[in-house]
């Protein structure tokens, strides 16, 4: 198995495209993703491409169908709470 690893450095808070926030928006919904099974007996969790509707990107693999979906719900959640913070930080309090 082929891992692919980048990191990225900045000097400032780096700015988020429209490109970016519309792939957050594509798989914070469930009905684009999938869970397929492997010939090896694992189950890959891959997501629909944004512009071409017969590509499908893997994310993850897990050993269980079980353990697939919640890594699904849990991607949901995780661009879902991302999408809440785009504007940045939300006030949870003030004082007067």
């Amino acid at each position: 198995m082929t891992f692919y690893y980048q990191t990225q450095t900045w000097n400032s808070q780096p700015q988020i495209t429209q490109e970016t926030i519309d792939l957050w928006k594509h798989v914070a919904e469930k009905k684009n993703w999938r869970i397929v099974q492997l010939p090896n007996g694992f189950y890959q969790t891959e997501h629909q491409d944004l512009t071409k509707e017969e590509t499908w990107h893997d994310v993850t693999r897990r050993e269980t169908l079980e353990q697939a979906e919640k890594a699904i719900d849990s991607s949901v959640a995780h661009y879902v709470k991302k999408l809440e913070f785009i504007d940045g930080p939300k006030v949870v309090k003030t004082f007067k």
